[in-house]
């Protein structure tokens, strides 16, 4: 079974429940600075991938289906503690890189669960099979820490680092302290994951938003997604990179309230 990490809800009792999900490598503290925005509209809830962060260590290999699987029992349990009756309120969903990558899979096997959802500097495929088994093979020869000069490279925007030396500092320091072994398998499931030709799938309302210094999943990538499923829309950050909630939290949390308030009367 795949075991995840879900923090304790934050925000209204009585608000839409909203489930962020986070990139590989990092944690919960991704969304911090966003959080409080988010939690003025909504009742919201965090999560950890295996191995990260708050959550155990994986003890076999899983696929971003698995996740989805994990994400959507852990929200269940979640509702139930806090006493939400999903049959009258679906959730919402956010997630960055690979947590964007769960947030269509559960789209796909859970369509009934998620009323809106936003896929943050994600992918119907990120990256490529051989450049993610290489990385598994990397972490288990030589331990996350030695990802984190590329990983800071990739993650942040010019700037940013100085901009916000106190959230940048934690997240690397949360890569260099994720389980080696969960990191590969994350690798792992990405190097399976593509879902480019099932877009059409998806009817809930997504939002694909991209950062304009993001390399590794460009716009192109959130304009695929978009456009691939039934109704899409694209917004670029123009100041962020691969964690745009890092890089620029006020637009990302103005971004997200508009869309899920917006589509949440619709």
């Amino acid at each position: 079974m795949t075991t995840i990490a879900v923090t304790d809800p934050v925000g209204p009792a009585d608000a839409p429940l909203l489930v962020l999900g986070p990139s590989l490598g990092t944690s919960a503290i991704l969304w911090e600075g966003v959080v409080p925005a988010l939690a003025r509209t909504h009742r919201v809830v965090l999560w950890d991938l295996p191995g990260h962060g708050a959550a155990p260590p994986a003890d076999a290999p899983f696929s971003v289906a698995d996740l989805a699987d994990a994400v959507a029992d852990a929200v269940a349990d979640a509702v139930a503690d806090v006493g939400v009756d999903l049959g009258a309120d679906r959730i919402r969903y956010a997630g960055v890189s690979l947590g964007g990558a769960v947030g269509l899979e559960i789209m796909f096997r859970h369509p009934e669960l998620v009323e809106s959802a936003a896929i943050l500097c994600s992918g119907a495929a990120i990256g490529t099979p051989e450049g993610w088994h290489d990385r598994a093979a990397q972490v288990r020869a030589q331990s996350t820490s030695s990802l984190i000069i590329g990983s800071a490279q990739r993650w942040f925007a010019p700037g940013s680092v100085a901009a916000h030396p106190d959230v940048t500092g934690r997240l690397l320091h949360v890569l260099q302290d994720t389980d080696d072994e969960s990191y590969a398998l994350c690798c792992e499931a990405l190097a399976e994951f593509d879902v480019r030709d099932r877009l059409g799938e998806i009817r809930t309302p997504v939002l694909a938003v991209w950062g304009a210094n993001d390399a590794v999943t460009p716009e192109t990538s959130a304009r695929e997604i978009a456009d691939g499923v039934r109704h899409g829309r694209a917004r670029g950050i123009p100041e962020a990179s691969h964690l745009a909630p890092v890089d620029d939290p006020v637009a990302v949390g103005q971004l997200l309230t508009e869309f899920f308030t917006k589509e949440g009367r619709s």
